[in-house]
């Protein structure tokens, strides 16, 4: 079994999240390319001591690199998950 921060990379601040936060509790997370709804579900619970309602993914692709010289290559993808928190859980985002 995994450990919640072998599941879990880190929670995304941008300006999205922030509203997304504010307005329907959901927090966005990067996480492990192979995990699943359930895995990241209970690394959440576990590592912010909150309850999860609900998990939404998705795979962001890689974005192309600068090609200014003859090595261009990608950005490496990664897996994003949407966390909808139950009504009164916060994660303190530091």
């Amino acid at each position: 079994m995994k450990t919640p921060f072998q599941v879990i990379k880190t929670l995304r601040v941008t300006e999205k999240a922030t509203d997304q936060q504010n307005k329907s509790n959901q927090y966005q997370v990067v996480v492990e390319k192979h995990a699943n709804k359930v895995d990241i579900k209970q690394a959440v619970e576990r590592a912010f001591k909150v309850k999860v309602l609900r998990v939404n993914t998705l795979h962001v692709r890689g974005k192309a690199r600068r090609q200014r010289t003859a090595q261009a290559g990608f950005a490496p993808a990664w897996k994003k998950a949407i966390v909808t928190l139950k009504t009164g859980d916060k994660i303190e985002v530091a």
